[in-house]
């Protein structure tokens, strides 16, 4: 009932800006929080940042600076962007909805991914 489609990504150069989108649906819907992992190979999948419902926003892995999470205001909709981009940030980006729909059923449910390359 909950799906969360991702768009965005792709090849970029280091200093450059990327803007990812991630757009939630389902019935009757209420975001709590909205959520941006990434996801090197070979690592694990790290919080890069996420924005409540409230629009408070906390940044993972001293990012803050760099990328901006927002959303609009049905908060069904957010997006991450990304400047200055390094190679580090080179991952698969995943957007993570937290929730409820219907009537209070919990959910949360995961993009399908985004390949960000940081590459010269």
């Amino acid at each position: 009932q909950v799906q969360v489609v991702q768009s965005g990504g792709g090849l970029v150069q280091p200093g450059g800006s990327l803007r990812l989108s991630c757009v939630a649906s389902g019935e009757t819907l209420r975001i709590n929080v909205m959520s941006w992992y990434r996801q090197a190979p070979g690592k694990q999948r790290d919080l890069v940042a996420k924005i409540s419902s409230s629009g408070s926003t906390t940044y993972g892995d001293s990012l803050k600076g760099r990328f901006t999470i927002s959303g609009d205001n049905a908060m069904t909709t957010v997006y991450l962007q990304m400047n200055n981009l390094k190679p580090e940030d080179t991952a698969v980006y995943y957007c993570n909805a937290d929730g409820w729909f219907g009537t209070n059923t919990k959910f949360g449910r995961w993009g399908q991914g985004a390949q960000v390359t940081v590459s010269s």
